[in-house]
C-alpha cells in the first residue's frame, strides 16, 4: 500500500483553505511576482489541477491569498481588543497587533503586493479599516477623558496617511523602516501626542 493510498486526502473546502494558509506562508516569505503556478504547485506539494480548483489563474489564486491573509489577520488584531481595557491600553494592544500581524511578510511580498492592484486594493481597503478602529478608540478616549482634547477625525485622518504611505512603500523608501516597525513608531507618536498634560 502507498503513502497516498494510507493517508487520507482533505477535499473541498477544508482543502482549499488549508492550501490557501500555505500559500500565504510562502507568499509572506518569498513574494509572487516571480512564482509561476508551475513554482506555487511545487512548493505546496500539489497539482497545478489542484490550484485551479481554488482559482482560475495565478492572479486570482495571489488574490485569493492576500483576501485570506487579511481576513485572518483582521480577526486577529480584532481578537486582541476583545478584553476590555482603558483607551490608550486598547490603542497600543491595536497597532502592536497589527504590527506583529504584518510582521512576517517579507520587503518582497509588500513591494509585490503594491505593484499588483488588485493586491494593492485589498491592502489599502484593510488600512482604511484599521484607520476608522483607530478613530473610534481615539474618539472614546478623549470623551472619557483619558487624551486630551483633539479632533478624532483629524488624528484618524493623520492615521490613515501614514497607514497609506506604509502600505505604498513610501515610509520603508524614505526611512528603512519595514511595515512592523513604521507601525511601533507610529504607537509611539500617537502616545505621546495624546498624552494629558500633567495635573490636566
Amino acid at each position: 500500500m502507498s503513502v497516498e493510498e494510507r493517508t487520507p486526502v482533505r477535499r473541498g473546502p477544508a482543502r482549499h483553505g488549508e492550501l490557501l494558509g500555505q500559500l500565504v506562508q510562502v507568499l509572506l516569505a518569498e513574494g509572487f511576482a516571480h512564482l509561476t503556478l508551475d513554482d506555487l504547485a511545487a512548493r505546496l506539494r500539489c497539482s497545478k489541477r489542484t490550484l485551479y480548483a481554488i482559482a482560475g489563474s495565478k492572479e486570482q489564486l495571489v488574490r485569493a491569498a492576500v483576501v485570506h491573509f487579511f481576513r485572518t489577520a483582521t480577526g486577529r488584531v480584532e481578537a486582541a481588543l476583545a478584553a476590555p481595557r482603558p483607551p490608550a491600553d486598547r490603542l497600543v494592544a491595536y497597532l502592536q497587533a497589527v504590527s506583529e500581524e504584518l510582521a512576517p511578510a517579507s520587503a518582497r511580498f509588500y513591494d509585490d503586493v503594491a505593484a499588483f492592484p488588485p493586491a494593492a486594493e485589498i491592502y489599502e481597503r484593510n488600512t482604511r479599516a484599521a484607520a476608522r478602529r483607530v478613530q473610534g478608540i481615539i474618539r472614546d478616549g478623549v470623551a472619557q477623558g483619558a487624551f486630551r482634547e483633539v479632533d478624532a477625525a483629524f488624528a484618524a485622518d493623520v492615521v490613515t496617511s501614514v497607514m497609506v504611505r506604509i502600505q505604498q512603500r513610501q515610509v520603508a523608501a524614505g526611512t528603512g523602516l519595514d511595515d512592523a516597525a513604521a507601525y511601533e513608531q507610529l504607537t509611539g507618536l500617537l502616545l505621546r501626542g495624546l498624552a494629558k498634560e500633567p495635573g490636566a
